[in-house]
């Protein structure tokens, strides 16, 4: 059989790189104190970026989890099939302690360190890092109840990825989901009619329908349901000290966009056995720091994808030709690769700051937590509405050859939405902003002290701070303040990257930044940064080394 043609003017397969090969990234570590952990950054980023890998990711795609409700006799077993890539997955995370290591490595940065293991681990495969996030967030969470937290967190934070149905303290690790969404109330919560009845030995029965319970193959579940003193927060084992299985049955896997590798189940409680976790009736208090917990990765997890779609069009760039050069070299091509590294770096020191002020939060630092918590609601509403136009850019750099499934693009693009609905879509997100505005002035402070820091330095910021400051004014009419949440919100998010950049990162990136998003010379598409933009010094610092 004859050659009917040669394999000309493509890219090589990108591989064998590191994720951690990301100068925001490494400069973030070493300026919020976890610089120590470089090298534990630097290990994971190379594993991220390896064949093998690479190679897991894509079985754990494209082979997704299975439901088993029934055995061959008939009988309930309710487990989830995973393809052995999704445990190679997992027992690295595990094993590196993107879970819950912090909550045990009493070291100032552990936070700030997990968060940049999160993020490069991340790029190889975004779906297991629901379970990984949901487990992180989970001990804060269970630390309401102090007798659970004594018996549980040991295990929530032993680095053994310890997989399949036995009763959870006999195990060498736990992993944690969340089951609190129903179908009438979605992210209203308190519409919620899954009832818990006391059993009267101090646990309680959950009888109830969930619609949207990822990773239901975790082995612990934190629960909302009503109780006799109002909603309420749970503690609900997959399999009972005993040895039996508890009343939680699976339904139905969710047929979604993305996020193929990881499951996501309707489940129905009848009669499930649990225990409360947090004070009667304060079930949305008790939840609400593992939300803040997930709206943090959330943030890291749209960075991450971020930088994953930019290395690949930058990859691409480097070696397609057209119309006589390489595209990196063409001028337009430039400015929109320039454009995509400038949004990517703005997400990624925002999403690290973040993670630094949790560390802070965590010792004791009253403005820190409270500009976190401000922080979180602004930065989970902007950086991940940004996460699906940039996915598109980026794959639309590779043209045809990004559409095909081969390339991995459409699962970053498929994945991307899904970071910007998780623990509450763009309207709950905005109007989390003018509650935490309304009810915790200390954010507020705290958010203006930060941006202020880079005072003077940059004109163009100085001007969208003013415009902020100007805003929230309108705040005390309630219509108008919703009306005007969304904006408001985008706005205090770029403003509060602008500042970070101006003080921390590139000043090519820092002017191209302050110029497009706060200068108001931008198009609304991406590679629209004004002329005379200095773009060789943002794309030199955004590709990626030669792999090896």
């Amino acid at each position: 059989m004859s050659a009917t043609h040669e394999v000309l003017n493509q890219a090589p397969l990108l591989t064998g790189f590191s994720t951690a090969d990301d100068a925001a990234l490494l400069e973030a570590l070493r300026r919020d104190g976890a610089g120590w952990g470089e090298q534990r950054v630097r290990e994971l980023g190379a594993l991220a970026g390896s064949a093998e890998v690479q190679e897991w990711a894509r079985q754990a795609e494209e082979q997704p989890p299975r439901l088993r409700t029934h055995d061959r006799y008939g009988h309930r077993v309710d487990e989830v099939e995973f393809h052995p890539a999704w445990h190679r997955l997992m027992t690295v995370a595990v094993e590196h302690g993107l879970h819950a290591a912090p909550w045990a490595e009493d070291r100032p940065g552990a936070h700030l360190l997990r968060a940049a293991q999160f993020y490069v681990w991340s790029q190889a495969e975004p779906g297991h890092g629901c379970p990984v996030s949901m487990t992180y967030a989970a001990v804060p969470a269970l630390r309401a109840q102090p007798d659970l937290a004594a018996a549980y967190e040991p295990l929530l934070t032993a680095r053994t990825y310890d997989y399949g149905l036995r009763p959870p303290l006999g195990k060498a690790g736990l992993i944690a989901g969340m089951s609190m969404t129903e179908k009438q109330g979605g992210s209203d919560v308190r519409a919620n009619t899954t009832q818990a009845v006391p059993a009267g030995d101090g646990s309680y029965l959950i009888t109830g329908h969930k619609w949207f319970t990822s990773a239901p193959m975790s082995d612990v579940f934190l629960v909302l349901a009503q109780a006799p003193g109002g909603l309420s927060c749970f503690l609900l084992p997959r399999v009972l000290p005993d040895g039996t299985r508890n009343a939680m049955h699976l339904q139905r896997l969710k047929d979604k966009l993305g996020n193929r590798s990881n499951a996501s189940a309707e489940i129905e409680y009848d009669e499930a056995v649990a225990w409360p976790v947090g004070e009667p009736g304060r079930g949305v208090r008790t939840i609400v720091e593992m939300v803040n917990m997930t709206r943090l990765d959330c943030v890291l997890g749209t960075a991450a994808g971020m930088r994953a779609g930019l290395r690949q069009a930058l990859h691409h760039a480097a070696y397609r030709r057209a119309f006589g050069a390489e595209l990196i070299d063409q001028p337009l091509m430039r400015n929109v690769l320039a454009d995509l590294a400038v949004e990517s770096e703005a997400a990624t020191v925002l999403a690290m700051r973040l993670a630094a002020a949790t560390d802070r939060a965590q010792a004791g630092d009253a403005q820190e937590a409270a500009l976190r918590r401000l922080g979180l609601a602004v930065g989970k509403y902007w950086v991940c509405k940004r996460g699906s136009a940039h996915a598109a850019e980026a794959l639309e750099c590779l043209g045809g050859n990004g559409y095909v499934e081969e390339s991995g693009m459409p699962r970053i693009y498929r994945e991307a939405p899904l970071l910007s609905i998780w623990e509450g879509s763009g309207n709950v997100a905005a109007l989390d902003v003018l509650r935490a505005l309304a009810k915790e002035p200390a954010g507020l402070d705290a958010f203006l002290a930060e941006v202020d820091a880079a005072a003077g330095a940059d004109r163009r910021l100085d001007a969208a701070v003013a415009r902020v400051r100007a805003a929230l004014p309108a705040l005390a009419e309630p219509e108008r303040a919703q009306l005007r949440a969304r904006r408001l919100a985008e706005e205090m998010a770029l403003v509060l990257q602008g500042s970070l950049l101006v003080r921390h990162g590139h000043p090519a990136v820092a002017d191209a930044f302050c110029a497009s998003r706060l200068g108001g010379d931008w198009g609304n598409a991406f590679g629209t940064l004004p002329a005379g933009t200095d773009l060789g010094p943002i794309l030199e610092r955004a590709r990626p080394k030669a792999p090896a």
